[in-house]
């Protein structure tokens, strides 16, 4: 069953019975949230089971975030399966910071499941090849921010406004007598 009948460069989907992979590209932002939401939307519908695949992914904020979080809650919703594959560190973290894990429930890909792919193209940048960001740990410990006191203060700054205009500025806007 062919869920998506149109080409699409930031969005491939194979479908076997009822299972369903997604493959997203590009940079999953709010442009290409817009895009892909229809067709999404569509797939959550008709799945029995939905993997997204998104190791593609160049960027990702928080509106492809949100995005993937609505996928995974109506998918689970209906009673379908769902699968989140991600191995970007970046990505990871984001969904870690975000809370996001329980119900994204991202993992690795199987080397021999239905939804793998071949190993991505190497990423040249400006200056050429570019290395893979290993896992960002934390400088050291992190304390809440405590009561407001805390805070700095916030002081109000009243705007600049002349005196007295000059009637040779040329902003001045006089009544007519």
């Amino acid at each position: 069953m062919q869920l998506i009948p149109r080409h699409d460069p930031y969005l491939v989907v194979r479908s076997t019975g009822g299972d369903t992979v997604a493959v997203l590209r590009g940079e999953l932002d709010l442009v290409l949230v817009r895009h892909l939401r229809p067709d999404l939307d569509a797939l959550v519908r008709e799945s029995d089971a939905l993997t997204v695949d998104i190791r593609r992914l160049t960027f990702c904020d928080a509106t492809g975030l949100g995005l993937l979080a609505h996928c995974a809650g109506r998918t689970r919703q209906r009673g379908a399966r769902w699968r989140l594959v991600c191995d970007q560190q970046w990505i990871l973290r984001l969904i870690r910071l975000t809370a996001l894990c329980d119900l994204l429930c991202p993992e690795a890909a199987r080397p021999d499941g239905p939804e793998s792919l071949p190993e991505p193209v190497e990423r040249v940048g400006p200056l050429g090849p570019m290395e893979p960001v290993g896992p960002m740990e934390p400088v050291g410990p992190v304390e809440p921010l405590g009561p407001l006191a805390q805070a700095a203060p916030v002081t109000q700054v009243a705007p600049v406004v002349p005196a007295d205009p000059q009637p040779s500025d040329p902003g001045v806007i006089r009544p007519v007598s």
